[in-house]
């Protein structure tokens, strides 16, 4: 029998309440024949039992790495993840902290969350970030949104490179407001004069690095803004997006210092020329002085929903992702400048490596042209699922099938390498696809 808390004399006032007799009457308007008297719950175990069951449960998982090899990337990635990191970011003082509203009782993760977003600067070049936002893909459209009400125009270009879920998340955001998605490849097409902006993505969806030089003076001429969405991982060895001329950066943050976690949570980037920094979505933390002079940190240029008139309000984002992006001010501090670059240069080697393999196997091939960063296509003789079962079977996570996005690509398979992937773990999958192909 499920527990039910409420007494029978609590349930006649709350059937009063609403205006029914009885639980048969307000399930009136419910057939019958779709109700049922019995959930199907198991009998009532122990603790002991309990746990023992969902041990059971969990050992069915097939882990990324600590129990298969896993090739799966896309958006989400599989990094390692110093001890300190999580260490300091349990301590009770941050991990039970709610939004501080009270800044003077809150100083703690105020100065926490500056530090952070002082650090996406510095990353990314740009004049100043905000306190992240929920994931890349919200970050990406509230960057088209920015862009539109900026320049009064209801077009945006997006790289036909850009992650396939932003573009849906795009779709979602914009169509409500009648801004049109305009998709092509910015590097080599003419930048309407129409469009508010352009956002493009490097290292692509893909793993191409490309080359963006040219692209904000020919956005800038046109009127337009320019966003490029990054990996804050590739900026150890890569340009930053200020060195290629944007005015709004963002990208997604979970590499660093979290966990993939079954897809969240994960936090997102964002940041801008100093120009914009009054029309930026969510929250952000500024550095002042006290009535007597010393520091503090106080949440400023508050422009959401929940604070000033909707008409003025510049998103409907009104919340962050503090932990995680405390966790990320963590990783950060802990590499350092050097230490970035040299994950950098070990993540080029070991995708370096990948694809000399796997692009030897007979009936394979990679179909980037150029250089890559932690991911790039590689083609197969038969749909890439088929690829994937064969995998899956041998304990081996596959990469990510890009048929699902393009039905062209369905011989196409989007492979994933990190710091985390051994030279034995390519080799096994070089093994397996050999024999599946």
């Amino acid at each position: 029998m499920p527990y039910l808390p409420h007494t029978e004399a609590e349930r006649s006032v709350m059937l009063k309440t609403i205006g029914v007799r009885s639980i048969e009457e307000l399930l009136a308007d419910i057939p019958k024949s779709l109700r049922s008297d019995e959930i199907g719950l198991p009998a009532p175990v122990s603790e002991l039992e309990l746990l023992k069951e969902i041990e059971s449960l969990i050992a069915k998982n097939n882990a990324a790495g600590s129990a298969a090899p896993a090739f799966l990337g896309g958006g989400q990635y599989r990094h390692f993840i110093p001890a300190i990191v999580p260490q300091l970011a349990m301590r009770g003082e941050f991990y039970t902290a709610y939004t501080p509203y009270q800044p003077e009782i809150s100083q703690g993760t105020l100065t926490a969350i500056f530090e952070f977003q002082s650090m996406i600067c510095s990353l990314t070049g740009m004049d100043i970030a905000n306190a992240s936002l929920y994931d890349g893909a919200t970050a990406a459209a509230e960057a088209a949104i920015l862009s539109c009400s900026q320049t009064k125009r209801n077009e945006i270009v997006v790289d036909a490179g850009l992650n396939p879920n932003y573009k849906q998340v795009l779709v979602t955001y914009l169509s409500a407001r009648n801004i049109k998605l305009i998709e092509q490849d910015v590097c080599t097409s003419a930048f309407p004069a129409t469009a508010a902006g352009v956002l493009v993505q490097t290292p692509s969806f893909y793993g191409d690095i490309l080359d963006l030089k040219g692209l904000a003076d020919k956005v800038h001429a046109a009127g337009g803004l320019l966003t490029i969405v990054f990996d804050p991982l590739s900026l150890g060895v890569l340009k930053s997006p200020a060195e290629w001329g944007a005015d709004i950066a963002v990208g997604e943050g979970q590499g660093l210092g979290n966990p993939m976690s079954f897809g969240g949570p994960a936090l997102g980037l964002f940041a801008v020329k100093k120009e914009l920094q009054r029309f930026m979505p969510g929250r952000i933390v500024g550095k002042t002085l006290d009535v007597d002079g010393k520091t503090g940190y106080v949440l400023t240029l508050q422009t959401r929903e929940q604070h000033i008139r909707r008409e003025k309000a510049t998103s409907n984002i009104c919340s962050n992702e503090a932990l995680c992006a405390l966790q990320a001010a963590i990783y950060l501090s802990y590499m350092g400048p050097q230490g970035l670059q040299k994950l950098g240069e070990l993540l080029l080697s070991i995708n370096t490596y990948a694809k000399k393999t796997l692009g030897a196997l007979k009936g394979f091939s990679v179909l980037n042209k150029g250089n890559t960063f932690k991911e790039f296509i590689l083609g197969c003789p038969k749909p890439a699922k088929t690829f994937n079962k064969a995998l899956a079977k041998a304990g081996i996570i596959g990469g990510l099938d890009l048929g699902q996005f393009d039905s062209k690509r369905k011989d196409q398979m989007l492979v994933c390498t990190t710091e985390l992937t051994t030279k034995d773990d390519i080799d096994k999958l070089s093994a397996v696809l050999k024999a599946a192909g």
